[in-house]
């Protein structure tokens, strides 16, 4: 069994990880995050089955990683950990979510434990309810700035509605938009925290797309799918996390 833990703060990330050895010691712990942004990167790479997820990070907050979580093809179950006695917990007890408070005790992170082993028996919780759950805790983000490239001498304001997509480029990232494309030094993870996930989704790890400017999506075979952009000819691959993305009506 697999867990990732984030927490913005080194101590309780410790904390907590000492405590999981001493209660469930065959967990393995596969990454410790130390913000949302590389916590939502960590689960994309190592597909935990549980992640511990600090309430308030820096960049993507834990609500905001959850929700990203919570569209994947096989999401993994959510333990808030948090600092505060905030009222919005007592909603967690829903879905497939449980919280711990700082600084964790052993005796309630066993409960979580015991809440955890008997979901992982279970069948996978209403992911549509989840998604709701989260959508009506995550404060709203601001809207979304211009995105700045560099062309020459000029540094061009580019409008977050008429990109098509952002690729990851080696230690750039690509953006395709209407009229042309440009390479910015923003990774793809720090855009994630700048963007309306609403309208922005990630199919891919090197891949963020704008929504409305999705025209298909298109099943290549029983692992593959591509989708393909209005105006344009090139097909994005979807990663198989994303591809409940896609479900049809």
């Amino acid at each position: 069994m697999n867990a990732l833990l984030a927490d913005d703060e080194e101590a309780p990330r410790e904390q907590l990880r000492a405590a999981l050895a001493r209660l469930w010691p065959e967990l393995h712990i596969v990454a410790t995050s130390s913000n949302g942004a590389e916590a939502w990167d960590d689960c994309l790479q190592h597909e935990p089955q549980i992640a511990f997820l600090d309430i308030r990070m820096p960049g993507l907050t834990g609500l905001e990683v959850a929700r990203r979580l919570a569209r994947l093809a096989q999401p993994p179950l959510i333990v808030f950990v948090s600092a505060h006695q905030d009222h919005a917990l007592d909603a967690f007890d829903a879905g497939a979510i449980d919280y711990v408070l700082k600084p964790v005790e052993d005796a309630r992170l066993a409960q979580t434990l015991t809440r955890l082993r008997q979901r992982l028996q279970q069948p996978a919780p209403d992911a549509a309810m989840l998604q709701r759950l989260l959508a009506q805790l995550t404060p709203q983000r601001p809207a979304s700035r211009p995105i700045q490239a560099s062309l020459g001498r000029e540094v061009k304001l580019i409008p977050p509605e008429d990109v098509f997509y952002f690729e990851a480029d080696s230690r750039y990232t690509r953006v395709v938009y209407e009229g042309g494309d440009a390479l910015i030094r923003t990774p793809l993870r720090e855009l994630l925290t700048q963007l309306d996930p609403e309208q922005f989704w990630q199919i891919h790890r090197s891949v963020l797309v704008n929504s409305q400017r999705i025209a298909t999506a298109l099943r290549v075979d029983e692992n593959n799918m591509v989708v393909t952009l209005k105006g344009r000819e090139e097909k994005l691959p979807v990663s198989r996390q994303f591809q409940g993305l896609f479900k049809g009506q």
